[in-house]
């Protein structure tokens, strides 16, 4: 299994691309068959698939057959791991201000 720091790696190296986190966003809003999902872009259905195979190794997004339609949705919880990810940098930095606001409130 991987560790949390790996999978950290993998899922922003994933998300460095902008046709990758295009397919994101767009998968944020409802799961699609791969064709859906390729139909925007101006490259190659492999292209799309190749992209497809980076975020599914990331932990973003999954995918099922049925029949010869494959169909991929995100997977929330490499989501949840980044935004804990980025709520804990969010707090680590308003922690020095937390304290500095406390000495002026007791301060009065």
């Amino acid at each position: 299994m991987l560790s949390e720091s790996n999978l950290l790696d993998r899922v922003f190296q994933a998300l460095s691309d902008p046709t990758r986190r295009a397919i994101v966003e767009r998968l944020v809003e409802q799961p699609m068959t791969v064709s859906a999902i390729a139909a925007p872009f101006p490259m190659s259905l492999p292209a799309v698939m190749q992209h497809l195979a980076v975020l599914e190794t990331a932990g973003l997004v999954r995918s099922y057959k049925e029949g010869r339609v494959r169909t991929c949705m995100i997977d929330p919880v490499a989501m949840r791991l980044v935004e804990h990810w980025v709520d804990d940098r969010r707090r680590d930095r308003r922690r020095p201000f937390d304290r500095i606001d406390e000495y002026l409130v007791a301060a009065d």
